[in-house]
């Protein structure tokens, strides 16, 4: 069963409103993925590392830390999840 794809608009908040720093949380969280790293939502495992690394952060479980920021300043609720990792967090782990 093919799930609907998320829109740039629904994920853009995820990122603080910044079309590049979606790009960039998206495909540092696809390379760790690629790295072995586990996947915090469900998904079939014949979807591409791009499209399980948008799903994670239209889910909330890899955010910006200037999305909180973005959240405030346009009134948007925070997700309640179970598990969250931040961007930064993913950069660090590179180190």
């Amino acid at each position: 069963m093919k799930k609907e794809p998320v829109s740039i608009e629904e994920l853009l908040p995820k990122a603080g409103g910044s079309i590049y720093r979606l790009v960039r949380m998206a495909s540092n969280r696809a390379l760790e993925l690629s790295e072995g790293k586990i996947c915090l939502v469900d998904n079939d495992s014949s979807d591409k590392l791009t499209s399980k690394a948008l799903a994670e952060i239209s889910q909330g479980k890899v955010e910006s830390k200037d999305s909180a920021k973005y959240r405030l300043e346009n009134g948007i609720k925070e997700p309640k999840h179970e598990q969250k990792i931040t961007n930064e967090e993913l950069e660090e782990s590179e180190v």
